[in-house]
């Protein structure tokens, strides 16, 4: 989807069409949670601090996330989905995988499907999407945001080689801004650069991700679409209006982020062993502390208390200006399938429909 969460707001507030909006970032600690097209001219973008946005776009509005919303329109989004595949594999509220090899509909093309789903959209609920079509779901991806918003991009089998070969760094799917510039100290500049490099160097200069960049550079990525995608990990966070000093004026809070995990795994019906801390300092540094228990848990009581362990475990780098819990290792992981190692099946496959 494009812009989602601005979109839903400016459909639903005709005054706000046209106009810089972002969803979330007011008051003096607050963050963005997405931008109109409007406001990302201005350089206004998600997980940007409203102060900064503000800066950078002085007649920015400002909007309270309705996430009720966001996810009764999701799913209306996938009902239409559903009616060309069930192989549907949602990413997060505003994206999803699909795989149309044999759809519903029996039409040949996937070109044309994606462009069917996106008119159905636009009629349908109000707004725009863009799609990205190819051969596997890392090509699909980057080729998603070539032509947004209210766009797509098919990259044919025949083109994927030098499509890979000319894509910018940083465009590919899982390199950071980090890997990005450590990768330019390199002189991997395309992917082209990439692909000239060796699997032992990758290992050696990027870890456990160069084995992954090697192969998605030669269009390699056996991932299938998953339409019941398995939750691993379940977390709550909060963002204070100041920041705090002492680990007595945390506790309050931790009860609170602690409660709202519990709700959630209660309402997912997941319990998890491992209970993870995470705390943002002053600084913007971040540090994570964890405990895995010998049994799984979904309660607020046992949540809370080994939050607070975890939070007097060792003395607070700098006063804190966010607080999070997570619980992973959950009783779901043990039902997902085991997937495919990606070195151990590098055969193409056929395709067996026309771009």
């Amino acid at each position: 989807m494009d812009a989602f969460y601005a979109s839903v707001e400016q459909m639903d507030n005709p005054e706000l069409k046209g106009k810089a909006l972002a969803v979330g970032g007011g008051g003096k600690r607050g963050v963005i949670s997405a931008a109109s097209y409007e406001a990302r001219k201005f350089g206004v973008k998600s997980a940007m601090s409203g102060r900064l946005a503000e800066k950078l776009c002085p007649h920015l509005i400002f909007v309270r996330p309705r996430f009720d919303r966001y996810s009764e329109i999701s799913k209306k989004i996938k009902r239409i989905f559903l009616d060309y595949t069930d192989l549907v594999e949602p990413l997060s509220l505003d994206e999803a995988y699909l795989d149309v090899t044999e759809n519903k509909i029996g039409l040949p093309s996937a070109t044309l499907i994606a462009q069917k789903i996106r008119e159905r959209i636009y009629n349908e609920v109000g707004l725009t999407a863009s799609a990205g079509i190819s051969i596997n779901k890392f090509i699909a991806k980057v080729a998603s945001d070539y032509n947004k918003p209210n766009g797509q991009k098919t990259v044919n089998p025949e083109d994927v080689n030098q499509f890979l070969e000319d894509l910018d760094i940083r465009k590919f799917y899982g390199v950071g801004k980090v890997t990005a510039e450590k990768m330019y100290q390199k002189g991997i500049f395309t992917g082209k650069e990439l692909k000239s490099k060796s699997l032992e160097y990758l290992d050696k200069n990027f870890g456990k991700s160069g084995r992954y960049y090697y192969y998605v550079v030669r269009g390699i990525h056996n991932s299938e679409v998953k339409p019941n995608r398995i939750r691993k990990s379940l977390a709550a966070e909060r963002t204070f209006s100041e920041n705090l000093s002492s680990e007595v004026f945390m506790l309050e809070k931790l009860e609170h982020i602690a409660e709202e995990v519990s709700k959630r795994l209660q309402r997912s019906k997941v319990a998890g062993k491992t209970i993870t801390l995470k705390i943002k300092y002053s600084d913007f540094t971040l540090q994570t502390r964890s405990k895995t228990l010998a049994y799984y848990i979904s309660d607020k009581s046992i949540i809370l208390e080994t939050a607070k362990d975890l939070l007097y475990q060792e003395k607070l780098n700098n006063s804190v200006r966010l607080l999070g819990i997570s619980l992973s290792n959950l009783n779901t992981e043990n039902k997902e399938k085991k997937s495919v190692d990606v070195e151990k099946k590098t055969v193409s496959v056929q395709l067996k429909f026309d771009f």
